[in-house]
């Protein structure tokens, strides 16, 4: 005599026992309701024969029970510890293809590779040890340019301005916006100690400039690029410094200037000493803090590359937005540098710590740049080698070419 049994399915032994259990008494329910007008004789002949078969299979059903559990557990682990290599084999398969594919990659339409300057300017609130620190948080999170800001306040103020209270006292460091901005100024040498330590993390040191005597002091140093912010972009005699006595580049921001202004800056730097088209870079920006998405003015980039391509050296975004989604379109829309305010801590005392990035989101956006400028490709073939094996899978005509030509139309 046998009868199915279905595996049992729960999870712990209470569960598998109980439900070995219900199938058996279901299974004896009709022995043991036995009509009582059958016949005794035969009752007692067959009664205790179906009772011992039913005994020895509870007692395999209840073997059997352990049994699939056991054998459950050890196909659970064996079936973890598979997973867990393939997903280990997968990773190390994805690093193998991605370190290939960026050796040897190279985007299309003049894309080139995106570079980010992580913005520190003072942020470090006057202390320089926070201004390492802040460097080499940048590093990690995959910035290439790492940058400061330098003015001279008793120049580059009235005497009006600096005896003036700060605009925001609580952000102030100073009785006066003059102290304000003493107080958060680092000299010449902390700045020299700040390029050292870039070189020896990897990264490349810059600054912003504000004045003439802030613009030859980082000028001596003699880095990679010099920033000229949208507050200074008319400042002649500071920018003939630039132009003259450096040889670097110069990137030049375009917030709160005319269209007019921006060409008198392109056409200032194609006289004199250097050349405009192999030391420039032509920012767009919206001097805000933060900027809402709408005063972002985006397509103005566009405008930029219009009318100055191939009179300067090439075009970046400084976005002071919150979040990160913006920065990928400037890339988009030509902008090989992309500058960032960042910060250790948005909440610390500051005018620009809140529209700054944090590690975390500075990390976030290097990562999509470097994927946006790998998208910025044409396809070699029509069927790249990724899509093959799937178009034999899975592409009508493929897969089925008899079936396909006597369908054909």
């Amino acid at each position: 005599m046998t009868m199915p049994l279905d595996k049992p399915v729960p999870a712990d032994d209470t569960s598998k026992q109980a439900a070995s259990d219900c199938c058996l008494d279901s299974c004896l329910h009709p022995v043991r309701t036995w009509p009582l007008h059958c016949n005794e004789t035969l009752q007692s002949q067959i009664f205790p024969i179906v009772l011992c078969a039913f005994a020895a299979l509870r007692e395999r059903t209840h073997a059997y029970a352990a049994s699939s559990q056991a054998h459950d557990a050890a196909a659970t682990r064996r079936s973890h510890t598979a997973c867990k290599t393939r997903c280990n084999d997968a990773r190390r398969a994805t690093r193998r293809r991605a370190g290939t594919t960026m050796a040897a990659f190279q985007a299309d339409d003049g894309y080139e590779e995106p570079h980010v300057i992580a913005e520190i300017g003072c942020n470090h609130m006057g202390q320089f040890e926070i201004a390492k620190e802040l460097l080499t948080l940048a590093k990690n999170a995959g910035a290439t340019v790492g940058k400061f800001q330098k003015r001279c306040p008793k120049e580059l103020l009235t005497e009006e301005q600096y005896n003036a209270q700060h605009p925001n006292p609580h952000n102030s460091y100073g009785d006066t916006y003059g102290q304000h901005r003493e107080f958060l100024e680092l000299d010449v040498e902390q700045h020299r100690l700040l390029q050292k330590h870039c070189e020896e993390i990897g990264l490349l040191y810059s600054c912003s400039v504000w004045d003439t005597t802030s613009a030859k002091e980082i000028a001596s140093l003699n880095p990679p690029l010099i920033k000229v912010g949208s507050p200074s972009n008319q400042h002649w005699e500071m920018q003939k410094v630039l132009r003259d006595e450096y040889s670097g580049m110069v990137h030049i921001s375009t917030g709160m200037t005319t269209k007019d202004e921006v060409e008198k800056i392109v056409s200032f730097w194609e006289q004199g000493k250097g050349n405009a088209k192999e030391r420039v870079i032509l920012y767009n920006c919206t001097s805000g803090y933060p900027v809402p998405f709408q005063d972002v003015c985006m397509l103005e980039l566009k405008l930029l590359r219009e009318r100055f391509a191939g009179r300067v050296r090439g075009f970046g975004f400084s976005g002071h937005h919150l979040g990160i989604s913006v920065d990928i379109a400037a890339y988009a829309l030509g902008a090989t540098w992309n500058e960032r305010h960042f910060t250790k801590d948005r909440t610390w005392k500051g005018t620009d710590h809140a529209a700054s990035l944090e590690p975390a989101g500075l990390s976030k956006l290097c990562r999509d740049l470097k994927a946006a400028w790998q998208c910025m490709s044409y396809k070699k073939t029509d069927i790249l080698p990724l899509e093959a094996a799937q178009r034999a899978k899975l592409k009508w005509g493929c897969y089925n070419q008899d079936l396909a030509k006597k369908t054909a139309v």
